[in-house]
């Protein structure tokens, strides 16, 4: 009998570099094939944003399985609707479309606004990441992941992050969007300076283009607040959300301002916002609404436990540079029994599930600080 790393070998393109089969998953923890537990800081890369198989989430999803799988959005869906104004209201924003995920979704938002502009070009930044969809490839810089597809139909500029000098000098008549993540969550928690998101606002609006948020990875109360895009004074005309939305359903969603949206038979899906996904996000929703108020504090301790590594901390998005030392150490920390993400640039990524507690946080830092002190 074959085991499953040779079935995986034999019959699964090899995209991925993986090392253990994890198998069953309850709060913060995870346990793999040989019952070995660790601590899981990565949490399905911010996924599970209520912890692996939150009661209320896999009753929500249980009961909605015994009623309707799939009916496709010929016709309206138990649950979307109600799912689309938590969202609305949380954002302060317009209309939403349900997609299956974060690709999709700026996919969804990059027609969006090419078809309300009539422009043809973007603006992402250096070192954004924005999927690897054919259109959501065309917005993200990594030359490795992004080069061998081109051309790729969309032309797209990458100033640097953070600075608005760069930004302004790629703006222009011709650009539809400028599309950012408002935290670097791929090359590894980058936060910009506070005149960033308003800066990009100004640009935008002096062009005449739209200003589109990425939150799929900082979105669904990640950084202490609905939205990462809600710490600074600027409203967006478009976010793009998935990740965190439905705690490990697929699922993703764009929700526009107020009078910017698509029309009948411009755009549309087959699975997206089915009953399960809007079952599994309404309960979401809710579970995340009551551990919003913590979620500050969850990562005022892992600042103060990380101090060492000077980290970048927004709520839940913890991030610290250790550049050739950062695969080493992950390599350690997991056979210590806890989990942490190698991101870009040499960087540590830490998104764990937002119900993480203060005795698992306190506990995890320790592990990374005993181990960084055998690389």
């Amino acid at each position: 009998m074959s085991t499953y790393k040779e079935l995986d070998a034999k019959y699964y393109m090899p995209c991925f570099g993986r090392s253990m089969e994890i198998v069953k998953g309850e709060g913060c923890t995870v346990w793999d094939d040989n019952g070995n537990k660790y601590l899981d800081l990565v949490a399905g890369i911010a996924v599970c944003s209520t912890g692996h198989c939150h009661p209320e989430v896999v009753d929500a999803i249980c009961r909605q399985a015994h009623e309707l799988i799939h009916c496709s959005n010929l016709y309206y869906i138990p649950g979307q609707a109600e799912l689309a104004e938590k969202l609305s209201k949380a954002s302060g924003m317009g209309k939403v479309f349900f997609g299956n995920s974060g690709a999709e979704a700026i996919d969804a938002a990059l027609k969006l606004a090419k078809v309300r502009t009539g422009r043809k070009n973007f603006v992402s930044f250096n070192h954004d990441f924005h999927g690897r969809t054919i259109g959501s490839l065309a917005v993200t810089h990594k030359p490795q992941i992004r080069e061998p597809f081109e051309p790729l139909g969309i032309h797209c500029d990458f100033p640097d992050y953070g600075v608005l000098e760069g930004l302004k000098a790629a703006v222009n008549k011709d650009t539809a969007a400028v599309v950012f993540e408002p935290i670097q969550g791929e090359t590894g928690i980058i936060i910009p300076p506070e005149d960033f998101l308003p800066g990009i606002r100004d640009i935008c609006d002096d062009a005449g283009a739209l200003m589109i948020c990425d939150e799929v990875q900082s979105g669904m109360g990640r950084t202490g607040k609905w939205f990462a895009f809600q710490h600074s004074t600027v409203q967006p005309d478009i976010i793009s959300i998935a990740k965190g939305i439905a705690s490990g359903i697929p699922m993703g969603a764009i929700i526009a301002r107020e009078g910017l949206e698509f029309t009948k038979g411009e755009h549309g899906s087959t699975f997206a916002g089915g009953p399960i996904a809007c079952a599994a996000g309404n309960a979401t929703f809710g579970i995340i609404e009551k551990l919003l108020p913590g979620i500050a504090a969850k990562g005022e301790l892992f600042k103060k436990g990380l101090a060492a590594f000077n980290p970048r901390v927004r709520g839940l998005m913890v991030g610290f540079t250790l550049g050739d030392s950062a695969p080493k150490l992950a390599e350690i920390c997991m056979e210590k029994g806890v989990l942490i993400n190698v991101a870009g640039e040499g960087n540590i990524r830490i998104v764990p599930p937002l119900t993480i507690s203060a005795d698992e946080i306190n506990y995890a830092v320790g592990v990374i600080n005993e181990a960084a002190g055998q690389i």
